[in-house]
């Protein structure tokens, strides 16, 4: 392989190694995809119950979607998760209309975004993306979660009083340093498991300070099989559907930026096949989640910094991970478990996971773009715009159409916008 790949996408890996690794997928992902229902569920006035319930059919729905995007989709090694840009769309349908409307436009979405992929209508715009625009995009993928990974190393989301600062900076850096060490210093395969080291060493140090919440596994079953359509039959609403559009359009685009990333790092060459079959499979699972009473999905970044990070791109280690996922789903007390892990553990193992990205997009521009005039304008430009416009405030988005509003939330799909304006426009 060339830079420093060790494992390429169609390599196998022995069972042993690639479970743990397939392991340490589902563990890069696992705050992330967990806090979207908690998030929901807490919004909408779900009981502990039936949040655990929403978990399970998540954790399924992800399971599911991993494996239709490495075998059928865009086949690359991409970890599908819960999507954030579903949160405001998911919320406001929930609370107004109910889950099973909810269900409903994730059916129908997903079938317009199966649509979309499957009629190789994405593909026909990844002359758009040259290496200026997939350099800025990825770089962006990376900066948007810098202020997650430090809200989970000072435990904001827990604690927003502050007052767990000193033990959850502790526990974070700890996490961080020993992530970190594996990293760059152990030997054999256990260099290739950061994360699961960082994970267990954080875990115990968070456990012994009394930081981790294990209430929600006591009140988990051991074993449970999901039920389809937990929450009646779907309501098929028009407003729902188009409210929800807006978020399937930004996880379109974040998608293919993720898919550019991956290629990057993974050495593997990007296709109009790949675009479209990665979006069609994408949608499809869109779907499925919605069958499930689950909440969107949509390409996973952290997982792609962690391809960089173990330098392990193998498709089947990923797979493994999606078999943990589906797993996971049929013992809701483990998940639980995992559910637990505080926040400062998770900053310690993103800060290293986040800038992994910024970097891969960072090193493709020095490798494939001149830095002349105009296109260090392109870049100054989006990485400001993709910046600043997250940081505008909540409700002076509201002044704003849905559709405008969902895609200033996204640095990225700002980001990216800009670039590929600026790029077609200054020839």
């Amino acid at each position: 392989m060339g830079d420093g790949m060790r494992v390429g996408i169609k390599e196998k890996v022995e069972t042993k190694r690639a479970v743990l690794l397939g392991f340490q997928h589902v563990l890069a992902m696992f705050g992330a995809t967990v806090t979207v229902p908690l998030v929901v569920g807490t919004a909408i006035g779900l009981s502990v119950e039936e949040i655990a319930l929403m978990i399970q059919a998540v954790l399924l729905a992800m399971g599911i979607a991993t494996l239709l995007q490495t075998t059928i989709g865009s086949r690359y090694p991409i970890v599908q998760g819960s999507s954030f840009a579903f949160i405001p769309g998911i919320i406001s349908i929930g609370k107004s209309l109910g889950l099973a409307a909810v269900e409903g436009a994730l059916i129908v979405g997903g079938i317009i975004e199966a649509l979309i992929g499957g009629l190789g209508i994405v593909g026909r715009i990844k002359r758009l993306f040259s290496p200026v625009v997939t350099g800025v995009t990825i770089m962006l993928i990376g900066f948007s979660l810098a202020h997650v990974a430090v809200k989970y190393t000072f435990n904001y989301f827990a604690d927003p009083s502050g007052q767990s600062v000193p033990k959850a900076f502790l526990v974070a850096l700890i996490t961080f340093a020993t992530t970190v060490y594996v990293a760059l210093k152990a030997k054999g395969s256990l260099r290739a498991m950061p994360v699961i080291v960082g994970a267990l060493v954080g875990y115990s140090v968070s456990l012994a300070l009394g930081m981790a919440d294990l209430s929600l596994v006591k009140e988990l079953p051991l074993f449970s099989i999901p039920k389809p359509l937990p929450w009646g039959a779907p309501v098929f609403d028009i407003t729902a559907v188009v409210t929800l559009l807006f978020a399937f359009m930004v996880s379109i685009i974040e998608s293919v930026g993720d898919y550019h990333a991956i290629s990057a790092i993974s050495e593997a060459p990007i296709t109009n096949k790949n675009i479209n079959m990665g979006i069609m499979s994408e949608g499809i699972a869109c779907s499925i989640a919605g069958l499930l009473g689950a909440c969107g999905t949509t390409s996973y970044s952290e997982n792609i910094g962690l391809v960089a990070l173990t330098k392990v791109a193998s498709r089947q280690v990923v797979q493994i991970g999606g078999l943990i996922l589906i797993l996971l789903s049929l013992i809701p007390k483990f998940s639980g478990i995992l559910a637990s892990i505080p926040a400062p553990v998770l900053g310690g193992l993103t800060i290293a996971l986040y800038g992994m990205i910024s970097v891969t997009g960072l090193r493709l521009i020095k490798d494939k773009v001149e830095l002349n005039d105009r296109n260090m304008l392109i870049i100054a430009s989006a990485l400001i715009v993709g910046l600043g416009a997250p940081q505008l405030p909540p409700e002076f988005l509201e002044h704003f159409p849905k559709i405008i509003a969902s895609i200033l939330e996204s640095g990225m799909a700002v980001g990216a916008l800009t670039a590929i304006i600026l790029d077609q426009v200054l020839g």
